[in-house]
């Protein structure tokens, strides 16, 4: 299969892009500095590009079929909209080009998972530390689900580095209302490439934790 990998510099990006090589996936990844992208392989093709550009995304999804999305950012101050926007053009594009499966990354806490992230994330680090960085990300699966795409919305625990395990916890009630639940990115990625088959998840939104 044939895959687009947005956030392809980011933590869970990296991954992404490392086990769907090693899956036999051909890859195009886009980035808005591609010399981020360390790896080289007959297999992946890097592409320069950004989300809030829709031609960018539209040149990057053709042939394509399937995105997986791992967008993220470090603006964590002061509103912004660059996951919910972006993502509605990566909709956008993939509408235009008759591309159906979108595997997106978000985060536990988000939507009808609030609270599974421990009660100090849910008292005190989403309120005061992130609050328009989760803002954003509720937008975000709202453009997602508004969309007649095949999406599957992934939300991962607290993101830690670490080799896979391959073992973990996936579902609708996974998390823990009291203490933090946590999970590597590289078992997030070995989730998401999942989700590109056959999946129970189709029009859903699993958490993901240990």
């Amino acid at each position: 299969m044939r895959i687009l990998v947005i956030g392809a510099t980011g933590g869970t990006g990296r991954e992404i892009v490392t086990q769907a090589l090693e899956r036999g996936h051909d890859v195009v990844a886009l980035a808005r500095k591609p010399s981020k992208i360390k790896i080289t392989h007959e297999r992946l093709r890097v592409v320069q590009g950004d989300v809030m550009n829709l031609a960018s995304l539209e040149t990057a999804v053709q042939g394509c079929e399937a995105v997986v999305c791992a967008l993220g950012h470090k603006r964590w101050i002061g509103p912004s909209k660059i996951l919910s926007e972006g993502t509605r053009n990566i909709v956008r594009a993939m509408e235009e080009h008759g591309v159906k499966r979108l595997v997106v990354e978000t985060s536990l806490g988000v939507g009808d998972s609030f609270g599974r992230l421990g009660v100090v994330f849910t008292l005190f680090t989403m309120p005061f530390i992130l609050p328009f960085y989760f803002y954003d990300k509720a937008r975000q699966e709202r453009v997602v689900r508004e969309s007649a795409l095949d999406w599957i919305i992934v939300r991962p625990g607290n993101l830690l580095n670490g080799g896979k395990r391959g073992r973990y916890k996936h579902g609708p009630h996974v998390g823990n209302y009291l203490w933090g639940a946590m999970i590597r990115r590289a078992d997030v990625a070995d989730f998401m490439l999942n989700q590109l088959g056959d999946t129970p998840y189709l029009r859903q939104s699993p958490g993901l934790c240990y």
